[in-house]
């Protein structure tokens, strides 16, 4: 099953383009990824939406990126900005990062983004995506969107 970006896209329009609108508004995120022990890290990192891929570009042998070539697993929570505001609601996609080998991919990725060279270039596939935000003062809504599922909603008071 296809689980990138543009599967999720196809699959979930509205639900995309908030989360691709929650990204946009801030140039640095949070990575979470596992250490050898198994235990997390968490470091700030840019993400890139392109081609109907979500994209993470790396410093050359970041502990980031090793961490991901031992172990794919990864959570990425959108900046949440300044206060308490949160506007469009707190985000986070979780998958697996398969690094880019592929010259012709790197290139056109280099062309669009100019990394500074050299760079690790990871593609990712979505395992889920989850929004949080408050509805009408009153809400908790909890969206969460599983590759092959519809959206889930959840409301709490």
């Amino acid at each position: 099953m296809n689980t990138n970006w543009e599967a999720f896209t196809a699959a979930e329009p509205d639900l995309a383009k908030t989360v691709e609108a929650r990204f946009a508004a801030y140039t640095h995120h949070i990575l979470a990824t596992l250490r050898k022990d198994g235990s997390p890290r968490t470091t700030g990192l840019e993400v890139r939406f392109l081609n109907g891929e979500l994209w993470l570009g790396m410093m050359p042998n970041s502990l980031k990126a090793l961490d991901l070539r031992r172990d794919p697993r990864f959570a990425l929570q959108a900046n949440p900005g300044e206060g308490t505001g949160m506007g469009g609601g707190d985000v986070r996609i979780s998958g697996r990062a398969i690094e880019v080998e592929d010259a012709e991919t790197r290139a056109e990725y280099a062309e669009e983004v100019e990394p500074p060279e050299p760079f690790h270039l990871f593609r990712t596939e979505l395992t889920e995506v989850v929004r949080t935000c408050v509805e009408d003062d009153t809400y908790l809504v909890v969206q969460v969107w599983k590759p092959g599922e519809p959206v889930r909603s959840l409301k709490r008071t």
